[in-house]
């Protein structure tokens, strides 16, 4: 295969999606170093007794508030809250930080939802590389911006997007995040283990063959639940796959039943079903065993447990968002598709621009 994948890769990958993979955590680095009271002094102006933490955005641009949402829940000391959406939540108040989330700049939902919130006097955090969103910072002083590199695809760009809105959340006191040295330099050996190119032999290129022709299914704890969102997300714009995605315990209420559990005939479809089965160190051991059981008595015979390995919830959900880039990417070489590329998005926003004349 390792042939095949190279070639692949230099005949597809126009827009270079494997070297911005291979740069996600220097990104992420980078971005923590970048947001703190002596390069950005304002933070200083925002610290406050907020109620909460709502974080607007779309698409790969969302990404980041979902994993701080989740982080909030495991660790944190106010609700963070990830909206999508034209229009803010009719319970959304002052009292509540904003973070709106662009990369572009442009994403009309997000300037909509934004612009409402200006208007009900919101205090606003603007994370982009520019456009429309902020340039919006520089006509008040209750938006403020900060920026990301620009010039890649939104989705490639989460270590940018995310270790900013990260490391701003612990400077104003509303999250805390332990990621030690240690924990950088193994999610940079991981980068490398995964590396379709280097180990086109490897566990992510074989599994990629395996997931070809099947559909697939995303299933782990509730907890893992944003880098499931993202992994889905992944293979939907990188290979052009459909997914779906279910939580422990969750699902246990009512998905199970179209598994077909024990004695049940559930969806005729579940036995050609690949399963991805998500796990960390952190598992609530009750859910650990319905997860135990699942696998059990489940009708597909094509099943994959990965584990997200680290010393925190943080450094795991970071790990499976490695593992499963470079599955997506290896997914869109073995279809023939470039991986960067997004046809019917484009295609979508040239007619909303065209309605909207």
């Amino acid at each position: 295969m390792e042939e095949g994948i190279v070639r692949l890769a230099k005949a597809l990958d126009t827009e270079d999606m494997i070297g911005f993979t291979k740069n996600f955590i220097e990104d992420f680095k980078s971005g923590l170093k970048a947001v703190n009271v002596n390069l950005l002094p304002w933070i200083n102006e925002i610290k406050n007794s907020w109620t909460g933490v709502i974080c607007l955005g779309m698409g790969g641009s969302a990404a980041g508030g979902d994993f701080l949402s989740t982080l909030s829940n495991h660790e944190g000391t106010i609700p963070v809250i990830s909206h999508r959406g034209y229009n803010l939540p009719q319970w959304w108040t002052t009292d509540w930080l904003v973070i709106s989330t662009s990369y572009s700049g442009n994403t009309e939902e997000t300037l909509d939802s934004t612009r409402q919130a200006l208007a009900k006097g919101a205090t606003i955090i603007v994370v982009s590389s520019g456009g429309e969103l902020a340039g919006m910072c520089e006509l008040t002083d209750r938006m403020y911006l900060i920026s990301c590199p620009s010039g890649q695809p939104p989705r490639s760009a989460f270590g940018h997007i995310f270790s900013r809105q990260l490391a701003l959340l612990a400077e104003i006191g509303v999250l805390k995040y332990d990621i030690a040295n240690s924990a950088m330099n193994r999610l940079e050996q991981s980068i490398k283990d995964c590396d379709i190119l280097s180990n086109p032999e490897g566990d992510v290129a074989s599994l990629a063959l395996n997931l070809m022709e099947r559909r697939i299914a995303i299933l782990g704890p509730s907890e893992l639940g944003p880098a499931m969102i993202r992994m889905k997300n992944q293979l939907n714009e990188n290979s052009a796959r459909f997914a779906r995605i279910g939580e422990f315990p969750e699902m246990n209420h009512n998905e199970l039943v179209a598994w077909g559990g024990v004695g049940e005939d559930g969806d005729k479809d579940a036995s050609e079903q690949a399963i991805i089965l998500m796990s960390w160190q952190g598992l609530h051991e009750r859910v650990e065993k319905r997860m135990d059981w699942f696998i059990s008595n489940s009708p597909s015979e094509y099943a994959w447990k990965l584990a997200g390995e680290g010393d925190t919830l943080l450094e795991c959900l970071l790990h499976i968002c490695i593992m499963m880039d470079w599955l997506s990417i290896a997914l869109a070489l073995l279809h023939g598709k470039n991986p960067s590329s997004i046809k019917p998005i484009i295609s979508l926003k040239e007619f909303l621009n065209q309605v909207s004349q």
